[in-house]
């Protein structure tokens, strides 16, 4: 009897202590503010075929009227492997790229001109509220609505400028639009994480937008259009055939949606984009009026060094798990940081270049997209030294000049042994060893990484594996001198970037590099 008592107290304390470890876990393996995600795993790992990979050029383009849209070949194995989807905007001086949202989060990197961008999180408060009044009209469907005399001041939530070299972070899901304000093309590019798993969908790149109606008018890259004609001021008229994607509106009948907005059933079609051939860049006419605050040099300076400052206080920890969810909310979440500023720049070589790395620990957002995004500047023949990414891969897009990329897989095979130039994309993948050498004119790339906070380990230099290893055992395991070993490990003294050598100091013919 008393053994019976003794499991029966057992049971129920194995039991009760299960339950408490139940509720504690969420807690200490999620900390609030924006948690850590676990990449989804693909179901067959093995249908990555990556013995070849190739610098690509965009695989087609969808022509709209203000602007192109380049995308890469969403079945290319390198993509298709890393889980991502790449696109480039090119939106003309006043075109806007109409309001969308997508199932992966998404990293824009800002190559070229100014505009301004906007994000709407769902419940957030419009806090941009105009000064200006502006008539409003006596509702033509329904009773809900004032008088046409009084007025109303426009207010929606917070738009920014955006500049060359800005990376900006978008959450899946969450509706943006960007306008071009500038005199020169905005082009973005684009890295969309379709293998997150914020997204609960398939693998397919879905576009949803929340207005126009942005037929796919596809163009070779030679640029001979396949679908539609352009008339003589520029709008796409209504080919024969067409692929159309429509928006979130064009499914719904009219009659709802002049309900649901209270509006008239002539209004209710514009929702629905009918009759719309403009694409998804279309041209702003007068041009847009947002409210966009604007800052002094000042406020900027100032601004920036309290950044500084904060970071230099938090030290290398923020990030790691110390969140309480007072950091930042969504609302008010930093989207943008801009990379091109030589004085944030990480690693600087003055005879070989610069790297500028952007992670959660800077934009704190990062963190629940799970991205990285690391700015490359290679001076003329310099080296990134042979390396590879230890927990992410690495989509990388060259935004100027050329250079010659290598890459090696586990079996030490070569996958990449080849030119790369401005405008091309390719993929180093998740421990493949990379190793990158700028051209005569140099070389700048943007790298777009699948980890909040990718990590790379380098093969030569300062703070490299080989450095840190004994030098019995390189020489052992490389069957070289210990002499020759010590070279090997300290005849490089410089971190990540390597100078060019040259001649007269090695001795080394034209072109041995």
């Amino acid at each position: 009897m008393a053994f019976s008592s003794f499991l029966s107290l057992s049971f129920c304390l194995l039991v009760f202590l299960h339950g408490c470890f139940a509720q504690i876990e969420p807690v200490t393996t999620h900390p609030r503010g924006f948690p850590p995600l676990q990449r989804r795993q693909r179901p067959q790992r093995d249908e990555c075929q990556l013995d070849r990979i190739s610098a690509v050029e965009p695989h087609r383009r969808i022509q709209s009227e203000a602007g192109v849209t380049d995308v890469w070949d969403e079945n290319d194995d390198q993509f298709q492997c890393a889980g991502v989807v790449a696109m480039r905007h090119i939106i003309r001086e006043k075109g806007l790229l109409l309001p969308q949202y997508v199932n992966g989060p998404k990293l824009i990197y800002v190559v070229q001109g100014t505009g301004v961008q906007g994000v709407v999180f769902p419940g957030c408060p419009e806090t941009y509220q105009s000064s200006e009044s502006r008539p409003q009209p006596q509702p033509r469907y329904g009773g809900f609505g004032q008088s046409g005399r009084e007025s109303m001041r426009d207010h929606h939530q917070k738009v920014r400028q955006i500049r060359e070299g800005d990376v900006i972070a978008v959450p899946t899901g969450v509706t943006q639009w960007v306008y071009n304000n500038g005199r020169t093309p905005l082009v973005l590019v684009q890295v969309v994480d379709t293998n997150n798993p914020a997204n609960q969908l398939d693998q397919n790149h879905r576009v949803f937008f929340v207005a126009g109606n942005p037929q796919l008018d596809v163009q070779s890259k030679k640029g001979e259009s396949q679908r539609g004609e352009r008339s003589e001021r520029g709008l796409t008229r209504k080919p024969a055939e067409r692929d159309t994607a429509g928006n979130v509106f064009s499914g719904m009948d009219e009659r709802v949606l002049a309900e649901a907005f209270n509006v008239n059933t002539d209004v209710a079609r514009r929702l629905r984009g009918e009759d719309d051939y403009r694409g998804m860049i279309v041209t702003v006419e007068r041009g847009l009026e947002v409210l966009t605050p604007q800052r002094s040099p000042e406020e900027e300076r100032q601004i920036k060094e309290e950044e500084q400052q904060k970071q230099f206080e938090l030290g290398p920890s923020r990030g790691t798990g110390g969140y309480n969810g007072v950091e930042e909310t969504l609302c008010t979440a930093k989207l943008r940081h801009n990379v091109n500023d030589p004085s944030d720049t990480d690693i600087f070589n003055p005879r070989a270049g610069r790297i500028t790395t952007v992670n959660s620990h800077v934009v704190p957002i990062l963190r629940n997209l799970q991205f990285t995004v690391q700015k490359g500047v290679l001076y003329r023949n310099a080296i990134f030294a042979p390396h590879w990414n230890v927990n992410a891969h690495s989509v990388n897009y060259v935004v100027r000049g050329n250079g010659h990329v290598q890459m090696v897989d586990d079996n030490g095979n070569t996958v990449f042994d080849g030119q790369v130039q401005e405008g091309q994309m390719f993929v180093a993948p998740q421990n493949f060893v990379v190793v990158k050498k700028a051209s005569e004119q140099g070389m700048e790339w943007v790298s777009f990484k699948t980890n909040d906070a990718a990590k790379v380990c380098q093969l030569a230099g300062r703070v490299s594996a080989i450095r840190s290893m004994p030098v019995e055992v390189l020489a052992n395991a490389f069957q070289v001198s210990i002499e020759e070993a010590m070279r090997i490990k300290n005849n490089r003294q410089e971190v990540t970037l390597l100078s060019p050598r040259t001649r007269s100091r090695f001795n080394v013919t034209e072109g041995s590099e």
